[in-house]
C-alpha cells in the first residue's frame, strides 16, 4: 500500500458499497439477495484464478505446492457452501416480494460458473452457444478450447511413467471428460504404489465432493425457496438444477473406489 493510501482507497470501498443497486421500491431481503450472488461471483473469480494456478504447479510437477492450492479450493467451496446458510434466512415470502424484480435475469447466465464448469471438464456446446452475445463469451470460448484441469493430471500421469494411450492425452478437449479403462488402471498404480500422487488425487476427490456438495445445498436451496415454480429467465428451476447432481468432473476417482 503507497504511502497515504487509505483501506477504502485501496479495496475501492466507496465504489463497491455502490454495486448493490435494489431493483424493487425498497424490499428489505432483496439487498441480501443481491450480496450474497455478487460475492458468489467474487468467489468464481477466485477459483478460476486458484485453479490456473493449480495447473502451472502440475505442469512442472510441484506436487507440494499444487497440494496447497487444491487446500484453498476445498476451503473456499466450503465457504461458498455456508453462504447458504445466510441465503436459506430468506423465506419464501420474502424472496416473493422482489422476485419479478429479477425479471429475465437468472444464475443460468453467470458466465464465471461456466468458465469454472469448462475448466473441470463439464464442457457443453449448447453452454457456450448460449453466451454468444454476453461480454463474458471471448473468456468462456478460451476455456472451451482449452484443456481441463483433469488434461493437466493426465499429462501429468504420463510423464510419472504411466502408459496412457492416444485418445486420452490428445482427446479433444472441446468434449466433455468422461471415464477411461486405461487411466483407471493407472490410478490403480497410483494408489498402490506412488504415494505422493495418490495423495493429490484425494485432494482432487476433495475438490469433486465440494463441487457437489455446493450444487446439492444449491438444489435444497431453491427447493425450499420457488419449490416447483419455474425459474427466473425461463429455466425450469429445481428440476434442470437436479438434473447436475451426482456427476462427477473427475469420474475415473471414482470409478477406482472398487477395485483398492
Amino acid at each position: 500500500m503507497r504511502d497515504g493510501m487509505t483501506y477504502g482507497e485501496y479495496l475501492q470501498i466507496p465504489q463497491l458499497l455502490q454495486l448493490q443497486r435494489l431493483q424493487s421500491a425498497g424490499e428489505h431481503d432483496e439487498l441480501l439477495f443481491i450480496t450474497i450472488h455478487q460475492v458468489y461471483e467474487l468467489w468464481f473469480q477466485q477459483l478460476l484464478a486458484e485453479v490456473d494456478r493449480l495447473a502451472e504447479h502440475l505442469d512442472v510437477d510441484d506436487l507440494p505446492r499444487a497440494g496447497h492450492t487444491l487446500t484453498r479450493v476445498r476451503t473456499i467451496l466450503k465457504t461458498m457452501v455456508a453462504q447458504l446458510d445466510v441465503l436459506e434466512t430468506m423465506t419464501p415470502l420474502e424472496f416473493l416480494s422482489f422476485r419479478d424484480f429479477l425479471g429475465t435475469s437468472s444464475g443460468f447466465e453467470s458466465v464465471q460458473f461456466r468458465e469454472l464448469e469448462f475448466l473441470l471438464g463439464r464442457t457443453a456446446r449448447g453452454h457456450l452457444d448460449r453466451f454468444e452475445a454476453d461480454p463474458g463469451y471471448p473468456a468462456l470460448l478460451a476455456r472451451w478450447e482449452g484443456p481441463s484441469l483433469w488434461d493437466h493430471v493426465l499429462a501429468l500421469l504420463a510423464r510419472r511413467g504411466h502408459d496412457l494411450p492416444d485418445d486420452v492425452l490428445l482427446r479433444d478437449v472441446t468434449e466433455p471428460v468422461e471415464p477411461h479403462p486405461s487411466v483407471q488402471d493407472a490410478l490403480v498404480t497410483v494408489y498402490r504404489e506412488q504415494h505422493d500422487l495418490s495423495t493429490l488425487c484425494e485432494q482432487l476427490t476433495d475438490l469433486d465432493e465440494g463441487l457437489q456438495e455446493w450444487r446439492y445445498r444449491h438444489v435444497m436451496m431453491v427447493m425450499r425457496t420457488i419449490g416447483g415454480r419455474p425459474g427466473t429467465g425461463g429455466s425450469s428451476g429445481v428440476e434442470y438444477l437436479r438434473s447436475t447432481l451426482f456427476q462427477p468432473v473427475f469420474p475415473d476417482l471414482w470409478e477406482i473406489r472398487s477395485r483398492l
